[in-house]
Formats: structure tokens, sequence, C-alpha cells
């Protein structure tokens, strides 16, 4: 597993505008394979743009107290990025005047922000009808400070969203660290003992799988029901759905595509894998990102690439949704990982 960030180890695709070098060039540049643009155009979803906005998503900040090999956000402990109270009020004026139906808080891990219980309590006012915390599970056990959040999700009605890479040690592990696996079990125990994933529950948990390779994940109902039967049998553990997401080829993914000289391979399956239905679904036309320092994207891994939204409004600090309704979606070669098969979102397959 990666110990340090992409940023820490001065690695040139810490900078986003080496990454989308990377991704326009080679075999797109030489048409070999069709560009994700092209391939819009082929397929009559050109250009493609945002429907009425559903689901809000604030990434509060990259610091996390994992390092995992996959992570399109380069998360880890040494990074400083964080959103300020100041943007968090920016925030909340949209949060009590959105349409969304959705609200979506990520990072990192996005418990580590300082202000992190202070706006879920002020965002919780708002009355949004599904309000996401997407948590790394190990968090809840990493500190004696966190082992009370499975009680203050649940006082604030959370819908808790978390990763699990596999019902196994030696492959959760693998991919993101030494002791995550026994630390997420416990976690999850913590949550089911107050009534998260369990059937009839109200308390929604829901896990999220990211293959460990350079290969697409399965049928996301069949895995479903491996990971449900593999953790009730092995663990007790119950949960409500299994989100199969995709890993898309930027930051630390493609950094290991190239190391392990699979990244011509992988774009290729992304490709051969593309689907129409996937690409007139993909979540970027019904969601919103907002980065830490409060600037607008069609979705967190195109902040991460940083590819602003194609609108006037670039900021939350001039929020407006009637002009971000119906832009054109920025796009590049990384978004035919959303595109794949039954396609790919925050919320799982979409087709």
């Amino acid at each position: 597993m990666t110990q340090k960030s992409l940023h820490k180890r001065n690695n040139q695709l810490a900078q986003s505008q080496k990454q989308l070098e990377f991704l326009a060039n080679g075999i797109f540049k030489t048409g070999e394979l069709p560009t994700f643009k092209n391939k819009l155009k082929d397929t009559g979803i050109a250009p493609l743009t945002a429907n009425t906005l559903e689901i809000l998503q604030i990434n509060v900040g990259y610091m996390c107290n994992q390092v995992c090999e996959h992570c399109h956000v380069d998360a880890g402990p040494d990074r400083k990025e964080i959103m300020t109270k100041e943007t968090m009020l920016q925030c909340l004026d949209v949060i009590k005047n959105t349409h969304a139906h959705t609200l979506d808080l990520t990072g990192g891990a996005p418990e580590m922000n300082p202000n992190f219980r202070w706006f879920v309590e002020e965002a919780s006012k708002a009355g949004i009808k599904d309000f996401i915390v997407r948590s790394n599970l190990t968090i809840i056990r990493a500190n004696k400070k966190y082992h009370d959040l499975p009680e203050f999700f649940k006082n604030y009605n959370i819908h808790v969203v978390s990763s699990m890479p596999h019902w196994t040690q030696g492959k959760t592990d693998k991919q993101r660290g030494k002791g995550v696996f026994n630390q997420s079990i416990q976690a999850l125990k913590d949550l089911n003992a107050i009534g998260y994933g369990m059937p009839d529950s109200k308390l929604k948990l829901d896990l999220v799988y990211n293959p460990s390779g350079a290969f697409l994940p399965a049928n996301q109902s069949a895995m479903e029901k491996d990971f449900k039967s593999a953790l009730l049998e092995d663990f007790g553990i119950h949960f409500h759905q299994l989100f199969a997401i995709t890993n898309l080829p930027i930051s630390r993914f493609l950094d290991y595509l190239i190391a392990s000289d699979n990244y011509e391979d992988y774009m290729y399956a992304l490709v051969e894998a593309y689907n129409p239905q996937a690409a007139k679904s993909v979540m970027c036309t019904n969601t919103l990102s907002i980065s830490w320092d409060g600037y607008l994207y069609d979705c967190d891994f195109n902040q991460m690439l940083e590819l602003p939204v194609n609108s006037k409004v670039k900021h939350i600090s001039n929020y407006n949704e009637d002009l971000l309704n119906g832009r054109t979606i920025v796009t590049s070669q990384h978004c035919y990982g959303c595109t794949a098969g039954a396609g790919s979102s925050c919320q799982g397959s979409v087709a």
C-alpha cells in the first residue's frame, strides 16, 4: 500500500495538468482509441448536459487517516486542504435553498474536518431528504474522539456510506493498509449495535466496493449477495446496499496503472465496455460537486483534475442553481470509467 500521497512524494501526477496531458496523449492522440468526446458524438449523446440538480456533493477536505493505493483524491494525513467555517457557511446558504433531495459529504475523511460536527448539525436543519456521510469506517476506531461517531450519525439520521473493498482481510488490507480490515469490521459492528444496517431499520448503512486491481467490477447485485452472505456468516454483520464503483484512471490509480504497465489494457477495457445507456445516466447530469475551497465541479473526479463547471457560476459565493442546470458537462478520457458496463457513480451502477 502507498504510504504517502502523490503530493508528498512530489510525483508529477500530483499535478492535475500532468494527468490530463497523459490522458489526452498516447492511444487517444494517435486515434487508436476514440476520445470520450468523440464517443459521445458517435453515440448521439453529445453534448452531455446537466439536468435538474438532485445531489449536492460537498468535499470538506482531502485530509484522511488512510492512504489507499487507488484513491482518486490522493487523500492522506499529509493533505492540508480543509474546508473553512466561512466556506461551510456559504454552503449552508445553498443547502437551505437547493432543490436537491440529497446532500452528500465526502473527503478525505470528512470527519477529520474540525468543523465537521457543527456543519452536520447545521445542515441537518435544512430538512434534506437524504443526508449522506461517506465514512471510511476506520476513522471510527482511529481515535477515542471518534468512537462516538455512530451515535452522532444516529442523532442526525445520517445515511452512512462506507468503503469496504472485500469481505476478506488480505484483499482489504492490500488496497487500504495493514489493520484496515479488522478496524472496519469493528466499526461495522459498532454501527450495527445501534441499528445501522439492520433489516427494516431506517438507519441506512451502505457499503462501497472498488476493484483492487486493473479490472472492472463484477455485477453489483451478485456482489451484494456475496458480501451480505460472507459478512453475516463470518462476523454477524448486516448492511443494506452495496455500491460497485469503477476505478477511474486518475491520481493514484493512474499512477498504479502506469507503474504496473496496465494503463493501455485498462483503457481498452473501459472503451470496449462503453454503454450508451450508462452514458445517458451518468451522475454528473444530476450532481454538483463543491470543493473544500468552494469551487464548483461536475463531479468529484473533475474536482481532482481541476476541471471547473462550464458556467458563469464558478464558486459557491455566487451560486445560482438555475444557471447551473442545463450546463454542458466538462469531460475527458477518465469519464469512460463512469460509462463502462452497468455504469458507475457514487451511488453505484446507473444502467
